[in-house]
């Protein structure tokens, strides 16, 4: 048998946590498999361990279109957001190339 990995893309992940730490907000439609949008760029994955971890929690946006859902990093997924970043910061540049080659 074959496991689904946690995070199939470390990459992406990365990014999504760097761009949530920051303060940006992961949208996404009514429809609970609708595409998520990050800083105006698809999220393909990352999303899933997002809401697995729980890392995430949707918002109130009265700003925002009234069919679509607003997320951001919770305390939590803050945390785990400086401590994934500190960690990828002192990972090798080669390993980390080869993390974003290969996902």
């Amino acid at each position: 048998m074959h496991a689904e990995p946690l995070i199939a893309d470390r990459g992406e992940f990365i990014d999504a946590l760097t761009l949530l730490h920051k303060g940006r907000v992961m949208v996404r439609g009514a429809e609970p498999d609708s595409t998520c949008l990050l800083d105006g760029g698809t999220v393909y994955t990352a999303h899933l361990p997002l809401f697995r971890f729980e890392l995430i929690e949707e918002f109130d946006n009265p700003q925002g279109f009234p069919h679509l859902h607003y997320y951001r990093l919770n305390a939590r997924g803050q945390a785990f957001a400086r401590a994934a970043r500190a960690q990828w910061k002192r990972t090798p540049l080669l390993r980390r190339l080869a993390v974003r080659f290969m996902g």
